[in-house]
C-alpha cells in the first residue's frame, strides 16, 4: 500500500484538528520514480523521452480499513529514450511540479506485473486497474 508523505499528513492533521481547510485537488497524477521517495523526500522522477505523469481516478471501498485503488489502467506513452529502472510510483497533486502526496514501491505483492521494471526506448509501462492502492492503518 502507498504511504502518505509528510506533506499530506500535515494537511490532513491541520484540516481535521487545526481548523485549516484543505481542498483536495480535483485530479491526482501518477509518476514513475527511479529512486525511492520517503515521507520527507521526493525520490527521483523519470524525465524526458516523452515521459508524462498520468491522471488517476480512484475507487474507495471498505470501512474501518477503507482503501482507495486506481479505477483504471495507468499507461505511460512509449519511451523515446531510456527512462531507467522504475522502482516506485508517486501520487502527485499536479500534472507538473506540485507535491508528492503518496507513493508505493512497485514490488508490492498487489502488483500483477513483475517490477521494478527497466524501461528502455520504445517500452510502454502500464499499471493495471486497481493495482495502485492507498490505505491508512
Amino acid at each position: 500500500m502507498a504511504g502518505f508523505t509528510n506533506y499530506l499528513e500535515d494537511k490532513v492533521i491541520n484540516h481535521l484538528f487545526g481548523g485549516v481547510a484543505y481542498t483536495a485537488p480535483t485530479t491526482y497524477y501518477a509518476g514513475l520514480l527511479t529512486a525511492a521517495p520517503t515521507d520527507s523526500t521526493a525520490g527521483t522522477e523519470v524525465s524526458g523521452g516523452s515521459y508524462a505523469r498520468q491522471a488517476i481516478g480512484w475507487t474507495v471501498t471498505g470501512s474501518g480499513t477503507a482503501q482507495a485503488a486506481s479505477s483504471g489502467a495507468l499507461t505511460w506513452p512509449a519511451a523515446t529514450t531510456d527512462w531507467g529502472t522504475a522502482t516506485d510510483c508517486g501520487v502527485y497533486d499536479a500534472l507538473t511540479s506540485g507535491n508528492l502526496v503518496a507513493y508505493e514501491t512497485l514490488t508490492q505483492s498487489d502488483f500483477t506485473t513483475a517490477n521494478p521494471k527497466i524501461i528502455n526506448s520504445g517500452d510502454i509501462f502500464k499499471i493495471d486497474s486497481g493495482n495502485l492502492k492507498v490505505q491508512l492503518d
